[in-house]
């Protein structure tokens, strides 16, 4: 890890932070290495301070003190990213966003709500429990607001409901200098000058820190169904659900597990569904009779492609335990194998190549030692596989680093990318080039260099 502070600058600035915020700036080696790591296979880095503002003022306080000692800044939410985002690389300040944790506003009439950056998705929707409205990205992980904003982030509901990029309206950022701007706002359109709002979600910290999001949300539904469906092949799974996309049938979410990731669901989760590949579909309508008729369409589609008859999940205890069944497929495969680090990676394609790509990807992981079960949010054409790894095993190691790499090209020759929803980080900044070419990721890089000049917002990622 490079060390951009020296000892004296180091003292100077821990002393001016700890004057400032007390005990919510600490040096304490427990909360260093909590801050050093997120769920990524990466290796950690620890931060020299950690700080808990309150504010955005405070934020932009830590950032003036930041920059006045040339000292990195690396925002952080609930540390579930999955490509060493919030690895301090080259040390300096970590701003830890669990205080900064408030529903600022709703309203249930425009459908939106302003929240701070620390507010989790879970804590969201509790908020919103008695509006009528909820917020449908679903990451799996309860993520913070703003850590889903800066990667990007989508999940399992995408097909109906959009990622991030389409669902924030508006940001409150703090620049690398301190200054604090207000980006988008809450009308339902604008084309007003550049949508700066758009560049900062999915900067993954590289360009700012998020402290305030404005979010579209959703009515709630006024009836769902879920189901799941077996297949003989991964192939008719997937055809299943290119033929629900292109026929327009309305399914909130359609996710594909493979007969590798069934069988560490069945066991971890309690379940027993058969070893095949598996859709598990979920329906929200505005009526029974909406519902009823968006599932009819897809049995026919499935029968037509030897999909097994569904088994319901209707009652609100069933769907919850389907979908956290489905949340938990990380750690399933981690059961499966004592000892094991999860180096977790995606790529999405168009759908009508994921068939295709998801075969071949099978093939080369049958020659290859791996375990790495998969699975994906077949609507979108994103799917993941949860490769777990002996971190003793050198040889492992370079195994998984090769597949990753054909894998990602695969998905780029493929019309796709090397990353869905997981973003860049440190993990596949190499891939960006080969994905975008030089004179994009150029103009990228002056963005950065413009935004950021002195390189203090998350170093070491991205760009």
């Amino acid at each position: 890890m490079a060390v951009r502070l020296s000892p004296a600058a180091r003292i100077e600035l821990l002393t001016a932070l700890l004057a400032s915020f007390g005990d919510r700036a600490t040096v304490n080696a427990t909360q260093l290495e909590h801050h050093s790591h997120s769920e990524s296979w990466h290796p950690p880095a620890a931060p020299d301070v950690v700080v808990f503002p309150t504010s955005t003022d405070e934020v932009a306080a830590i950032v003036r003190a930041a920059a006045k000692h040339d000292t990195p800044v690396i925002a952080f939410g609930a540390g579930s990213s999955l490509e060493g985002h919030v690895n301090a690389l080259e040390g300096g300040v970590s701003i830890d966003f669990s205080k900064m944790n408030r529903v600022l506003r709703v309203s249930a009439e425009d459908l939106d709500a302003t929240v701070e950056a620390g507010v989790t998705h879970r804590q969201l929707n509790k908020a919103l429990a008695n509006t009528g409205t909820a917020f449908w990205v679903d990451p799996g992980a309860d993520a913070t607001i703003g850590g889903m904003a800066a990667t990007g982030a989508s999940g399992t509901t995408t097909v109906r409901y959009g990622t991030m990029r389409e669902v924030v309206r508006g940001l409150t950022v703090v620049l690398a200098d301190g200054t604090v701007i207000r980006t988008g706002g809450r009308a339902r359109k604008s084309s007003a000058g550049y949508d700066l709002t758009r560049l900062f979600v999915g900067s993954e910290g590289t360009l700012g820190v998020i402290t305030e999001v404005t979010l579209r949300l959703f009515g709630l539904p006024e009836a769902v169904s879920a189901a799941v469906c077996a297949f003989d092949s991964m192939a008719a799974a997937v055809e299943t659900v290119i033929a629900t996309i292109q026929l327009g049938i309305p399914v909130a979410r359609v996710e594909l597990l493979d007969e590798v990731m069934i069988d560490a669901v069945n066991r971890y989760s309690n379940l027993s569904y058969a070893l095949k590949p598996t859709l598990l579909f979920e329906f929200h309508g505005t009526s029974a009779a909406s519902v009823t008729e968006s599932v009819t369409a897809v049995q026919e589609l499935t029968g037509e492609r030897g999909g097994s008859d569904f088994q319901w999940a209707t009652t609100l205890e069933d769907r919850t335990r389907l979908w956290q069944a489905r949340h938990n497929t990380l750690y399933a495969a981690l059961a499966r194998r004592s000892g094991g680090k999860p180096w977790v990676t995606d790529v999405c394609v168009p759908i009508s190549r994921l068939a295709e790509c998801i075969v071949e990807t099978k093939r080369d992981l049958a020659d290859t030692a791996l375990y790495a079960p998969l699975v994906g949010h077949a609507g979108d054409g994103n799917f993941h596989l949860n490769i777990i790894i002996d971190p003793a095993n050198p040889s492992e190691y370079e195994a998984v680093k090769a597949f990753n790499a054909r894998l990602v090209r695969r998905a780029l020759a493929a019309g796709g990318t090397c990353t869905g929803e997981h973003g860049i980080g440190m993990g596949k900044k190499q891939y960006l080039i080969e994905e975008h070419g030089e004179d994009a990721v150029e103009v990228m890089r002056s963005l950065k260099r413009a935004l950021d000049p002195h390189n203090l917002m998350n170093p070491g990622k991205v760009v």
